[in-house]
């Protein structure tokens, strides 16, 4: 027996501005909307959640491919992450730079090598051993991120994990449930900007920035990483799915983040029988799902 698809989206948590706030929208709803025709027809969850947030890297409104934030010395450096919920495989990378699409060097990762995560130079490596387009730096530079990069770069009180007024921090990530009811997840960032050259966030640390596990669900995190990783937040939000409404579930795990460790961010996720999640702590978070077939979006 089949089962009817699930999918959820997310385009980051953070204070997004007012004239930013149609861009996450319609953002999210693309990859809601052309996604979610694949899962009726029968892909994979995990096939879902590579297609849902390469859309999302292709859209320089988000801080994930395309329009990412720069870091201290002006560069573009990726994280991604992908999990299959049925057999708990995972793959991810780090600080790479010069490919749009992380995510798919994710799950070539987890596919292709014997390994689990690769960084830096040797993700490069391996990028181009899987024949992954080098990009130009400038091709995944915005004029909007070099504006505030010019801007912040030589202030000496700038803290990234403020919820600064003007400018969002978007993590993208996907959440799937396919017809045989696999779960899959996958979170994809640029990071935080005027990051040190190497820092890793939450988002490609398997259990912070992201679980899939068929026997609870699946959870993909957004938010300031250093918090996020300290609670392994999308693990702990999965294993809540066994005693919690979905919901509930969410809303303890972000209350936690908040209480134990100061932290901001939100979540998404799918629980096992097949429930929406969703919790955030700051001003806002751009999300979507399906419900009856068509896509809900809301910030």
């Amino acid at each position: 027996m089949t089962k009817t698809p699930k999918l959820i989206v997310h385009g980051g948590a953070w204070n997004i501005p007012d004239e930013y706030v149609s861009a996450h929208l319609n953002g999210v709803q693309q990859a809601l909307s052309k996604t979610y025709p694949l899962l009726l027809d029968g892909v994979s969850a995990l096939d879902a959640v590579e297609h849902a947030v390469r859309i999302l890297e292709e859209d320089p409104t988000f801080d994930a491919g395309r329009g990412a934030f720069l870091n201290e010395a002006g560069e573009v450096e990726l994280d991604a992450v992908i999990m299959d919920g049925s057999s708990l495989d995972f793959g991810a990378v780090a600080a790479v730079q010069n490919i749009l699409h992380p995510v798919s060097l994710a799950r070539k990762v987890m596919e292709e090598t014997e390994h689990c995560f690769l960084v830096g130079q040797g993700a490069m490596s391996f990028a181009q051993r899987m024949s992954f387009e080098i990009l130009d730096p400038k091709a995944l530079l915005t004029a909007r991120e070099l504006e505030f990069y010019n801007s912040i770069k030589n202030k000496t009180d700038f803290e990234t994990h403020h919820p600064f007024e003007f400018q969002p921090r978007d993590t993208v990530g996907a959440v799937a449930m396919d017809i045989h009811g696999n779960f899959a997840v996958a979170t994809s960032t640029g990071g935080t900007a005027r990051k040190l050259r190497g820092r890793v966030g939450d988002s490609p640390i398997v259990g912070a920035g992201a679980y899939a596990d068929n026997d609870l669900g699946a959870v993909s995190a957004t938010g300031w990483g250093e918090s996020i990783m300290k609670v392994v937040l999308s693990k702990r939000v999965c294993d809540a799915f066994k005693e919690h409404e979905a919901i509930t579930a969410a809303k303890n795990g972000i209350e936690y983040l908040e209480q134990r460790v100061k932290g901001l961010g939100g979540v998404i996720g799918i629980t096992a029988k097949g429930d929406y999640a969703f919790a955030y702590n700051t001003p806002r978070m751009a999300r979507g799902y399906i419900e009856g077939g068509a896509p809900i979006v809301d910030i």
